[in-house]
């Protein structure tokens, strides 16, 4: 492979990476920040909310404005932002700056993933995608591990501002590297002038659309849904503004999105498939953690360590997948198996108790890893291998918004299930706990004898009666959680069985196109 080759790659792995560690880096952070810039929870989580939503605008149009406005431009000028409005989320003196700044990142940060997948992959034969769908794997896998662990260590050692302000040298790096090897694509015969005119009114839908789904998704639990007007406003502009843009792009002569692509089956079942890989990856992220915190009480730091040896599991099987997919393997065969092995990772989950050890969850989370590796290379490579130019950025902003959607879902499926089922097993629980019922008798005089007057002072009770019915309401709290953990853990190995069917469908060319060469 060329010097120019790898320092490519380099660049646009480092440039994926800035934009998948800052999308969770800054969670662990939120109690800080709320402390320092005086803001509720509510109000702090629209640091997260901000950025999510400019994802998820600017991923599908990424290949567009890269053709409109030049690659080299493109890219390199998001890196520039990116870098520059990391630092400003750095030095914003209140909440309303920081917010600002950190939708802008998102904008920058968006447009990293789908074109950094496009030159990866561009760097490659055709036969050789896999090894490509490895590299943009491992830095994939790696990001959403690295980011908790990293955003712990530097909020705890050097204050919250120092998880933006650390992407300043990683970002000059990139730029400086990149301006080095970063050029334009040459155009097809015959397109060497041709310059597309805007789509104003597809880009009005599709920022409509998206935004306002993005939006619902992120905020929907927190507002309790549909009771809240915004949600239901952003609800109806979603609904009215997607068919809108689809109705439009199908007319229009130069389209923003091409989304005629959907109907061939093999981006319409890719662009499930990868959804549904998001529903699992982000929903687990999203669930596990208050499992471990209430059952084995670890901080967040400790949460972002237990989650890397199952990442470095994935990034170590990746290449091992791509060289399988050189080799001829069948990607079908390759992806039944990490489907198959998520399923089992579910089954595992609705198995777990507040009696789990750690190892128990690090086993689970073995499969997970296992499952994974067998998913994201077989799933990118088989797709984008079969396009070229302008659509295969476009496919790869697809493949990569899906994925977010679906993980959005996920959360929000997950987040409103809990609450709703925790809920109802409470009523359930506690109809059958009175000190009528001989077992609750038991437990009841069993806590009040064990708990002394000194004990139950120390725990700012009056008396042991008081500290044994705080002792029953915590054990009634513990099995309400772990009743509706189970619950959700059965509902999403039944959502999840549904990408079997798309995998069923889904084939691929005979003749896959010549991936046309990076300079």
């Amino acid at each position: 492979m060329k010097r120019e080759s790898v320092l490519i790659i380099v660049v646009a792995v480092m440039a994926s990476l800035l934009e998948i560690v800052d999308a969770s880096i800054v969670n662990v952070a939120l109690s800080s920040m709320m402390g320092n810039l005086g803001a509720t929870l509510e109000d702090i989580s629209m640091v997260i909310t901000g950025y999510a939503i400019a994802n998820a605008i600017i991923l599908p149009v990424s290949a567009w404005l890269g053709e409109r406005i030049g690659r080299r431009v493109y890219f390199l000028g998001c890196i520039a932002l990116f870098t520059v409005t990391s630092v400003a989320c750095g030095l914003a003196p209140n909440l309303e700056t920081l917010t600002v700044f950190r939708i802008l990142q998102g904008l920058a940060g968006g447009a990293l993933l789908p074109t950094s997948q496009t030159l990866i992959y561009e760097q490659f034969p055709k036969e050789k995608a896999g090894i490509a769908g490895a590299i943009f794997g491992m830095s994939v896998m790696i990001g959403p591990a690295l980011g908790p662990v990293l955003g712990g260590y530097l909020t705890d050692t050097f204050g919250w501002r120092s998880i933006f302000n650390i992407n300043l040298p990683l970002g000059l790096l990139a730029l400086f590297i990149g301006s080095l090897v970063i050029f334009d694509r040459e155009k097809e015969p015959g397109k060497e002038n041709q310059k597309s005119e805007l789509d104003i009114w597809g880009l009005t839908f599709l920022v409509l659309g998206i935004g306002c789904l993005q939006y619902v998704l992120e905020r929907g639990e927190a507002d309790d849904w549909f009771a809240s007007n915004i949600i239901l406003f952003n609800a109806v502009i979603a609904a009215v503004a997607l068919p809108l843009f689809v109705w439009w792009e199908l007319r229009v002569k130069n389209p923003i999105i091409n989304v005629r692509l959907f109907l061939q089956p093999l981006v319409s079942n890719g662009v499930f498939l990868m959804g549904m890989i998001g529903f699992f990856l982000y929903g687990v992220v999203f669930i596990l953690p208050v499992f471990v915190s209430r059952t084995l009480h670890y901080d967040a730091t400790q949460i972002g360590v237990l989650f890397i040896p199952g990442s470095i599991l994935t990034a170590a099987l990746m290449p091992f997948i791509g060289r399988a997919m050189v080799q001829g393997v069948d990607p079908r065969k390759l992806i039944f198996v990490g489907l198959l092995s998520l399923e089992v990772c579910l089954y595992t989950m609705t198995l777990l108790s507040p009696l789990s050890s750690e190892g128990e969850i690090l086993r689970m989370l073995f499969i997970r890893g296992f499952g994974m590796a067998f998913l994201f290379v077989p799933i990118n490579s088989s797709i984008l291998s079969q396009f070229k130019g302008v659509e295969m950025g476009q496919v790869s902003g697809l493949l990569n918004l899906s994925r977010q959607i679906g993980g959005s879902v996920g959360i929000a499926l997950i987040g409103t299930m809990l609450n709703k089922n925790s809920h109802q097993n409470y009523l359930d629980l506690t109809s059958k706990v009175s000190l009528l019922n001989a077992n609750t008798q038991s437990a009841y005089y069993g806590a009040a004898n064990t708990l002394g007057s000194k004990m139950s002072e120390g725990l700012g009770m009056a008396t042991g009666n008081e500290a044994a019915l705080k002792s029953l309401y915590g054990r009634i709290q513990n099995q309400v959680f772990m009743l509706s953990f189970r619950q959700l853990m059965f509902l999403m190995m039944i959502i999840f069985a549904t990408a079997f069917i798309p995998l069923a469908l889904i084939r691929f060319k005979n003749k896959t196109n010549t991936v046309v060469d990076a300079h």
